[in-house]
């Protein structure tokens, strides 16, 4: 497993996700040049207009650490082009989706704004560490190595699925892909738990382990797999199942492994305090039910924002 401090890792076509399909298949603007999405026009900390209206918690804003009490404004770290999970609006820099969007629901709950700096996965974790970033809401999965340097509160739930070329030639699934070319994103989850519990299950067996191809996103491995370069891609759910939907030439061959991720920011910070109290106020209101609906990830839904549970 690589280090947190370095590599951390990470349903139906709704009518508010549609234009986005046109990211899977073109370049999309580099999210490591860290474009900021803050307050849409017309909202104001505390109120923004992109998301369902949400009471202000009273006391968990009065939790939040003196320094972001004077500012009054959150840096949440997300990475791009990955529909429906994160990904810019159609020929703007607003990043949309639903961690965008339930960044905006936890400020709202604070009282705060809430400013999407976009940045590459594997470079969220070190970008904490260097007070870059207040915190990450990016489907980043609570791990035991992970919790050594951030504290976790989950906000909802997805598994990780096998992509293939359409039909499925070589009959993959999450046990048959020993000695496959598989792409993964760099830091995530399905690369630093998943592949070394397959590979061990390989060698076990007398097989190869997997030939792991890392990409910054997902956009960049599925084109990888529709150019016959891989057999399969590893990644979370929400964001596969929605690219089978847009591109004919890949399918779904497996889902495996549904568990919580979680909003991740600095160890011991205080922060975690405000922020688990806020969730709590978000996962019981209709705006968090709004939200997840807009995205057709519904049954991603949470109904207890647990801290520091490690998957």
């Amino acid at each position: 497993m690589k280090s947190p401090t370095t590599k951390p890792s990470r349903l139906g076509v709704p009518a508010a996700i549609a234009t986005a399909a046109l990211l899977l298949a073109v370049t999309a603007c580099s999210p490591a040049t860290s474009a900021t999405s803050a307050v849409s026009p017309g909202g104001t900390p505390g109120q923004d207009a992109s998301v369902p209206a949400l009471d202000v918690n009273q006391a968990a804003a009065q939790l939040l650490p003196d320094s972001i009490k004077a500012s009054k404004v959150l840096r949440v770290a997300i990475p791009t082009n990955e529909p429906p999970t994160q990904f810019y609006r159609e020929g703007t820099q607003e990043m949309t989706g639903a961690n965008p969007d339930v960044a905006r629901l936890i400020g709202e709950a604070l009282g705060v704004k809430v400013e999407i700096q976009v940045a590459n996965f594997d470079s969220i974790i070190p970008g904490i560490a260097a007070g870059r970033y207040d915190m990450t809401v990016s489907s980043m999965t609570p791990t035991t190595e992970r919790m050594k340097v951030l504290d976790f509160v989950d906000y909802m739930q997805m598994g990780s699925t096998v992509a293939v070329a359409k039909g499925n030639p070589l009959g993959l699934n999450e046990k048959s892909l020993c000695g496959k070319k598989v792409g993964v994103l760099t830091g995530s989850y399905q690369l630093t738990v998943d592949v070394p519990d397959f590979d061990k299950s390989c060698t076990d067996g007398g097989k190869d382990k997997i030939q792991t191809n890392e990409f910054q996103d997902t956009r960049q491995a599925i084109s990888a797999l529709t150019s016959g370069r891989l057999d399969a891609v590893l990644a979370d759910s929400p964001i596969l199942n929605f690219a089978a939907t847009q591109n004919p030439q890949i399918e779904i061959a497996a889902k495996y492994g549904f568990a919580p991720v979680g909003v991740g920011m600095p160890k011991d910070s205080g922060l975690v305090k405000s922020v688990s109290a806020a969730l709590n106020t978000v996962i019981k209101s209709d705006s968090y039910v709004k939200v997840l609906g807009k995205y057709g990830l519904e049954s991603s839904a949470i109904t207890d924002a647990r801290v520091n549970f490690a998957q």
